[in-house]
């Protein structure tokens, strides 16, 4: 590790946390139905929009209608792009004539874009057109992202209204994320993007003659516009096989940056939305000090293993970091922090090969997705996430103190601990069922392109990062089989909605009590007491329950690369 490291690590979290007071001052407006900058240009077409679509800003909906709706227009998502890739080959804006997606590579992918996963079994420069990657890929982008605050929007409203039944309107809370918030900050990202050298075009892919006389042909696209809602809407999906390490999604050390900063920047925000819209930003606070510390340490141990380096290598005589499958133009600090913000995050975007990094260097992406992706997380799922967690913390802080918990001002009880709970187990469900199929099925098996305990990450990774809606990859599997296609698939559905139903129960339940005023025995949910309980009962939980995979995998395979043994 160097000081230029960490000066690097630290400016970076400097921007994000300067970012997030403004950034969530405006969401905060713009979900509270205020006058935001944007609001003479934007409001006639948001009125319009509701004109045209039957519903009103007036209009509420209790927790079930809520998620009815959610369910209907995600299930539309799905069949839309289900369909564009299945029809590819006869539709247009096709100039490399991309053939139709075979059926289950295209459930798997669809899957993937609904639930904001953006796991790719596929190469995108050379299976997609570009009709697919803008009405489909980049599409379902904006409207995944909209999800994901809208449910974290109908949250916090079930925890801080006084009472009532409805906890909002999915429709108005996805047409104001996307018109007010989405779209104006995708089109200042995409513009910025060009500038830097990032493609936007339509043209057919370029012929070149390289130095020593042989053919290669340059795929271009509609990249920029891709890549700003990737980034922004912790998406992921690259426009490139090779993703953010392209040089064509990611060019310089300056668009890393604000890459970087464009992954954290909405869901560290919507911490300070939580705070404003109960009253008291110093909640807000707390939660983000708690994503905050298990941030720098996952940071602190990832950085560490990288610029470590690899002990057999080492004992070549060569020393030095681990830069196998990094960028020269990012190098060791900004690799293993880009890694640690896309699964802290569910991103899943990469600009270094996870499959490369050392053991306990690729461990760290593996915890941040199994712990829930809490850590700041995807836009929206980042913090509905950690409210799960924080029923559980208030309910254990109750537990310890022997009286009713409760969190700002709302009980939390029976029904909201199990559904907390539902909400957290369904995720080691996912990830670690399929696995353990996988790793003794012969099919699963024979996509492994390593074994022992290096093979068993793979494949835990793919199912982790599947299940999490995280959609980055270990690499050294070769997914595009029916059986991962299918299970994948199968696993990012789960990880989405087994979590989003639970949450909106939630809501509704919580939404429908009164707040009782803080008496002497309440537990401050604003200090430091606080976030260490929270810090605790996410890895407790955690650890738990996920320890036993991580030990028969990286662990298994740092400990074998320490005593000169490789796998």
């Amino acid at each position: 590790m160097t000081f230029n490291g960490w000066i690097q690590i630290l400016v970076y979290c400097g921007i994000v946390v300067l970012l997030v007071k403004p950034l969530g001052g405006y969401m905060y407006r713009v979900f509270s139905g205020d006058r935001t900058v944007l609001s003479p240009i934007l409001a006639p077409v948001e009125r319009s929009l509701y004109r045209i679509s039957g519903t009103s800003e007036r209009e509420e909906q209790h927790w079930t209608t809520y998620a009815a709706a959610l369910l209907f227009f995600n299930l539309a998502g799905f069949l839309v792009l289900y369909v564009l890739q299945r029809l590819q080959g006869s539709l247009p804006y096709n100039p490399a004539g991309m053939s139709a997606v075979e059926p289950g590579l295209a459930f798997n992918t669809a899957a993937s874009f609904m639930t904001n996963t953006n796991w790719q079994n596929y190469g995108g420069e050379s299976t997609m057109s570009y009709l697919v990657q803008m009405a489909g890929f980049t599409v379902q982008n904006f409207l995944s992202a909209a999800t994901g605050i809208a449910i974290a929007i109908a949250l916090i409203r079930g925890f801080t209204k006084a009472s009532g039944k409805s906890i909002g309107n999915f429709w108005v809370d996805m047409t104001r994320c996307t018109l007010y918030l989405l779209l104006p900050l995708c089109i200042v990202l995409t513009l910025v993007y060009v500038y830097l050298g990032m493609p936007q075009t339509l043209s057919a892919y370029i012929d070149a003659t390289t130095l020593e006389g042989a053919r290669q042909t340059i795929a271009v696209g509609p990249v920029a516009s891709q890549i700003a809602i990737k980034m922004l809407g912790t998406n992921g999906g690259g426009f490139f096989n090779a993703n953010a390490a392209h040089p064509f999604e990611n060019p310089d050390a300056i668009s890393n940056l604000i890459q970087m900063v464009s992954i954290f920047a909405i869901g560290a925000a919507l911490t300070n939305v939580f705070g404003r819209m109960n009253g008291d930003q110093r909640q807000g606070w707390a939660i983000l000090t708690a994503m905050g510390v298990l941030f720098i340490a996952g940071v602190a141990v990832c950085y560490w293993a990288e610029a470590s380096g690899n002990p057999l290598v080492h004992a070549l005589g060569v020393d030095g970091g681990n830069m196998e499958g990094k960028e020269t133009r990012f190098g060791i600090a900004l690799s293993a922090l880009f890694a640690v913000i896309t699964t802290a995050a569910s991103c899943g975007a990469v600009n270094a090969m996870h499959d490369s990094f050392t053991a306990l260097g690729g461990m760290i992406p593996i915890i941040n997705m199994q712990l829930g992706e809490v850590i700041v997380g995807g836009v929206g799922a980042g913090l509905y996430g950690i409210l799960m967690y924080i029923v559980i913390a208030v309910f254990v802080a109750g537990l310890m103190v022997g009286r009713t918990p409760e969190y700002l001002g709302k009980k939390i009880e029976a029904k909201e601990v199990k559904m907390a709970m539902l909400a957290i187990l369904c995720l080691p469900l996912a990830m670690l069922i399929f696995t353990a199929i996988a790793v003794v099925l012969p099919t699963g098996v024979a996509s492994m392109a390593n074994a022992g305990p290096h093979g068993f990450s793979e494949v835990l990774y793919a199912y982790t990062s599947a299940a999490a809606n995280n959609g980055s990859a270990f690499g050294g599997l070769t997914g595009n089989t029916p059986w991962y296609n299918i299970t994948l698939g199968m696993g990012m559905l789960m990880g989405r909605f087994l979590v989003i139903i639970p949450a909106l129960a939630i809501a509704g339940s919580l939404v429908a009590k009164k707040t009782v005023p803080a008496s002497a025995g309440t537990f401050p949910t604003d200090g430091p007491l606080f976030v260490g309980l929270l810090v605790g009962v996410i890895l407790i939980v955690g650890g738990l329950t996920f320890f036993p995979a991580l030990a028969l995998g990286p662990i298994v395979e740092h400990l074998a690369g320490i005593h000169g043994q490789m796998f």
